[in-house]
């Protein structure tokens, strides 16, 4: 087996295909929730701490001096990114937990009973029933 057709066949399994999809799903999803934080989060968050923009937050290590730029410790993307990522767990967290709610419904429903006779059948029992009284 060639090292091409043995890396064809690795490349199309399920779970890479799976992983792959998930990944790009991930990606577009966190793209998603960095503008909910950037756009609505953030800005309320900011206006009820008196309208500071945490992105821009950090603290000034050495001051500019000349032509060299201050030094700034930026500790406000770190907000964002925390905020980031609670969102994104607590996200993940209903929908798991929603997956389990499923599941524990499926298990606890009992089987559905086994259905009855059709009308043809009833039918042809009456007449059984009829030729055997004869």
């Amino acid at each position: 087996m060639g090292m091409a057709s043995e890396f064809k066949q690795f490349a199309m399994r399920g779970n890479v295909v799976d992983l792959a999809v998930g990944v790009v799903i991930g990606t577009a999803f966190g793209k998603i929730v960095s503008s909910l934080v950037g756009d609505v989060v953030m800005p309320v968050i900011g206006l009820l701490v008196g309208g500071v923009d945490f992105s821009d937050m950090a603290l000034t290590l050495r001051a500019a001096q000349g032509d060299q730029p201050a030094v700034l410790l930026g500790y406000g993307r770190l907000v964002q990114a925390v905020v980031d990522f609670l969102i994104i767990a607590l996200a993940v967290f209903f929908v798991v937990r929603g997956i389990n709610n499923l599941k524990r419904k499926e298990e606890a429903a009992p089987p559905p009973p086994p259905p009855g006779p059709s009308a043809e059948e009833k039918l042809l029992t009456e007449i059984r029933d009829l030729l055997k009284a004869r």
